[in-house]
């Protein structure tokens, strides 16, 4: 009786092991995946936002990657990476052999050349050519690529792991312009079978991978919608398996990770959102003290609450909670709402009351309609500024804030890898991406100065000194870090691998149950 029964037990026990398994039969079902991130380009060269480095974390392979949650760098494209002598100015990679583009022809260290080369050539307004400053020239001979730096930079291996280091197939994409079309060609663990702009990219698992990651996944459609709420309807009507960045506040407020009919992911996040101000002596926000007016009177705490359901925490600072070198800077100089000493800085900058200025913002980028009506009527309520506000579309906006265009705009910014540079001079840098005019040398220099250190803990003091320093010229205004949410349905796992602060998108990681 006793052997009967423990048949019988392990007879049942593998039946349920064998239904949380995928079936032979579910094993090429396409996974669908929803998103509002727009891809600004296919081109590598052509965009520095966080839904095209979605696509290119899957389609491109890079030297480097990171694995989930991870500090450091790991070898994909390449065998293995490093400095050559003690100066943190010469890096070197040996590319891994075997890697094919979808034409067939093998990747050699001539196509890494290549495609760094081309984004410091092409230098798109929106492209990631400012994450590659300290970059001077690129050396290939064979498999080996030697990239000779400007200056010491010590996180040189974290942005080569970034979409700015993808790989392209240099005998399909144009030297001195950025390819156009639908098609993209990389060694990625996916192959870009099918894009329609707006609407959706289709994906395959690259047989012939070869790199860090063990396994390709499922196929994959990603299904873009053009704002959070359109996302939220087709969550709801069952259109697709996972919704990604963003889903509206309210529907994120009410997920419930116990309900049976769906897996919820709520994890730290080190995506942050800024209000920017333009410094330049044409803007009516030129004057510092106009700037800091502005600092005195937003309201974080009740922008979190109102607009946000809870579901992101206000910010004080340039870089977020989180991440080595967070500081409170914003907090400790502007304590609270305090509208005479808003007043008081505007008297002395001899300015006319109220401060007329335009705000601009993407058009169905989350809940950043809200957020802008929610700002004017704080800094309204004042009596102290008159803001007009204008939502444009995503490629539009874009290209208003790299031209210089607008006084005053809110765009988050989500993490190129986990370290404090990449809210440097990304953000508020000479030149930086964001283009707000703001410079400050000793700003630079502390920020290449912080690059020195191999040991990133050591340039906590540099990063704190940058902050306090931003905090009193207010080139920008911290609002809020996001908490990262991912929902699934029951039959659908590994939504909780999909993203994190590393900047990489794991598709290959989703699987049926």
């Amino acid at each position: 009786m006793r052997i009967l029964m423990t048949l019988l037990v392990l007879a049942v026990v593998g039946v349920g092991g064998w239904q949380l398994l995928p079936s032979q039969g579910s094993k090429d079902r396409t996974i669908t995946v929803g998103t509002t991130d727009a891809v600004t380009s296919l081109d590598p060269a052509g965009a520095y936002d966080a839904g095209s480095w979605a696509l290119f974390s899957n389609v491109f392979q890079s030297l480097l990657t990171f694995e989930p949650d991870g500090a450091q760098p790991v070898p994909d494209a390449a065998r293995h990476c490093g400095f050559v002598g003690s100066g943190l100015r010469t890096f070197q990679c040996e590319v891994r052999s075997g890697l094919t583009f979808p034409s067939g022809r093998a990747m050699t260290a001539e196509d890494v050349k290549y495609s760094f080369d081309r984004v410091k050539k092409i230098k798109s307004d929106v492209g990631p050519v400012s994450l590659l400053s300290t970059l001077g020239s690129v050396d290939a001979s064979g498999m080996t690529v030697t990239f000779h730096l400007s200056t010491p930079d010590a996180t040189f291996p974290f942005k080569v792991a970034t979409g700015a280091g993808s790989i392209v197939d240099r005998t399909r994409y144009p030297q001195n312009a950025l390819r156009t079309g639908t098609e993209a060609d990389g060694t990625g663990p996916y192959h870009l079978t099918g894009y329609t702009k707006g609407k959706s990219a289709e994906l395959e698992p690259n047989s012939s991978y070869k790199g860090a990651i063990g396994g390709t996944g499922r196929p994959v459609e990603l299904l873009y919608y053009a704002d959070a709420q359109s996302l939220d309807n087709a969550w709801k009507d069952q259109k697709f398996k996972v919704a990604t960045r963003t889903l509206t506040p309210q529907l994120q407020a009410r997920l419930n990770p116990s309900d049976p009919n769906e897996r919820v992911s709520e994890s730290d996040s080190s995506e942050t959102r800024n209000l920017y101000l333009n410094t330049r002596a044409s803007s009516p926000l030129h004057d510092v003290h106009v700037r800091q007016a502005m600092a005195w009177l937003i309201n974080r705490e009740q922008l979190a609450t109102t607009v946000y359901d809870g579901t992101v925490d206000p910010l004080y600072s340039l870089i977020p909670a989180g991440i080595t070198g967070h500081t409170t800077s914003f907090f400790d100089a502007y304590p609270t709402q305090n509208v005479k000493r808003a007043r008081a800085l505007l008297t002395e900058a001899g300015v006319s009351i109220p401060v007329r200025f335009t705000y601009g913002y993407g058009k169905r980028r989350g809940a950043a309609e809200q957020e802008a009506a929610e700002l004017k009527r704080q800094l309204e309520a004042s009596g102290l500024f008159k803001v007009d506000v204008k939502g444009y579309e995503w490629t539009d906006f874009q290209k208003r804030w790299a031209s210089g265009k607008l006084d005053a705009y809110a765009v988050g910014w989500v993490a190129d890898y986990p370290d404090a540079d990449t809210f440097g001079a990304p953000l508020v840098g000479t030149g930086s991406t964001m283009n707000t005019g703001y410079s400050n040398k000793v700003v630079d220099n502390l920020i290449t100065d912080s690059q020195q250190y191999a040991d990133r803990s050591q340039a906590t003091a540099d990063f704190r000194t940058v902050q306090q320093d931003v905090a009193g010229d207010v080139p920008l205004i911290p609002l809020w870090q996001r908490k990262e949410y991912v929902v699934s349905t029951e039959d659908v796992g590994g939504g909780q691998y999909l993203t994190d602060g590393t900047g990489v998108f794991r598709l290959w990681k989703l699987n049926w149950i």
